[in-house]
């Protein structure tokens, strides 16, 4: 596939006693992880309305992630939709895309139409970073014949109408509030976007008829702090180091009760750091290719003790093809009218290329690509949410999915600073 651009350790074995202290202590101790996990969501709700939007003035910051009023609706809209999601192939699927301006979107929206499959996408284009790149993605698809409505996944009605128009038969949930670091200077997007809107657009799947099986972007993140290296799907994903893989924890929680008492197809992606052409500006390998060229100095980060910081860095072509993957494996839904008639598929998978590299080879790649020598100022790793390493275990992605990453990262930055060289070379100017 083209882009677009022309076994864990086995612990020991032990006998417990059985007795009315450890009961208790074991009542106790579940108690206190029930109390810990009501405290955290209660306090996500609270985020979200005390700091999400509403019809005040509020900041500039907050304002951008607004559910703002939307034009839509109307014979000729709903033509286009229907346009838009019309299926060309045998078999084919007709698929809502969440997000579908953005960086992963863009590219799964454009394989989809490729193959036959029917292809709808919805945006709200907020300006977390430049809009006109996402603009200049909305074109790209608007070519190969996929609309893109612009709208909230906050909204209800827009939704429901959508379903109404065309009855879907999958759902690629794409869209979220993006990036570790932005969450400490704006948490309520992040409640706002992955967890309310997440809750929104499975209540309204949840009552159409049929169902639509569900796939959608969970988050590397979400391993936080573990320290067990390569990430297994049968890890433990309770110590976050950041509200983004918090919210990211949180949807996994929450597709889970919707697949239990609804009967929900969901499949849950987690992707490890995703890049190439048209990706997100404010991703490492994006805004040190602008930096390098600019002759701007360059963070590298280093962990405790001269700890080296790596990233599983995995090629956009490759997380397209799990993607897709995902999506033809997806089992049908079994809920109808809202109610649950019979066990529903749940899977989580880990999507990345499993070979990670230290964030100081990949600046080194970059030179040598750009033909211009780094300004490296070598840092102490934050406490922003940021995590030491990165490394996917893909063997049940492989076994169920097909799934096999074949892009190498120089080859992937290769072809990342051809886009990016063409991209902004005709007057475009990146971000500062």
């Amino acid at each position: 596939m083209s882009h677009i651009d022309s076994a864990p350790s086995t612990p020991g074995k032990f006998k417990m006693e059985k007795s009315t202290y450890f009961n208790r202590v074991r009542w106790h101790t579940s108690l206190a992880k029930l109390a810990m996990w009501s405290f955290v969501f209660l306090g996500a709700i609270l985020i979200f309305f005390f700091r999400s939007p509403s019809s005040t003035p509020v900041p500039a910051d907050l304002s951008r992630r607004s559910l703002r009023t939307y034009n839509w609706g109307g014979p000729v809209w709903e033509k286009r939709v229907r346009a838009s999601a019309r299926v060309r192939s045998r078999n084919g699927f007709a698929v809502l895309v969440t997000g579908a301006a953005g960086f992963v979107g863009t590219h799964v929206s454009a394989a989809l139409k490729r193959r036959g499959d029917g292809v709808l996408g919805i945006d709200n284009f907020n300006d977390y970073y430049d809009p006109s790149l996402k603009r200049a993605r909305q074109l790209l698809l608007e070519r190969t014949g996929v609309y893109i409505v612009e709208g909230d996944i906050n909204d209800e009605a827009l939704l429901r109408k959508l379903f109404e128009v065309v009855p879907f038969t999958h759902v690629m949930h794409l869209a979220a509030q993006a990036g570790v670091r932005y969450a400490m200077e704006n948490p309520g997007s992040y409640v706002h976007s992955n967890i309310a809107g997440f809750v929104n657009l499975l209540e309204v799947c949840k009552s159409v008829n049929p169902q639509p099986a569900i796939v959608w972007a969970s988050s590397s993140s979400v391993y936080g702090l573990n320290t067990k290296v390569p990430f297994s799907e049968r890890d433990r994903t309770d110590q976050p180091a950041s509200l983004y893989a918090a919210t990211k924890k949180a949807g996994e929680e929450i597709a889970h009760t919707y697949n239990h008492i609804y009967g929900l197809s969901l499949t849950g992606l987690r992707f490890f750091t995703v890049y190439g052409p048209w990706g997100r500006p404010d991703m490492a390998y994006f805004f040190f290719t602008r930096d390098i060229l600019k002759g701007k100095v360059i963070p590298i980060f280093e962990a405790a003790n001269h700890g080296t910081v790596a990233r599983d860095f995995t090629y956009i072509d490759d997380i397209v093809r799990g993607c897709l993957g995902a999506l033809d494996t997806a089992e049908k839904s079994t809920g109808s009218g809202g109610k649950k008639r019979g066990p529903a598929q749940l899977r989580v998978f880990n999507l990345g290329n499993t070979s990670p590299v230290p964030v100081s080879d990949l600046v080194g790649i970059l030179e040598r690509l750009l033909k211009v020598k780094a300004k490296r100022n070598i840092m102490r790793l934050p406490r922003n949410g940021d995590v030491q390493f990165t490394h996917a275990n893909i063997s049940y992605a492989q076994r169920e999915l097909g799934y096999k990453p074949t892009t190498d990262l120089h080859s992937g930055l290769k072809k990342f600073v051809r886009w990016y060289l063409n991209y902004y070379s005709d007057g475009k100017k990146a971000d500062e």
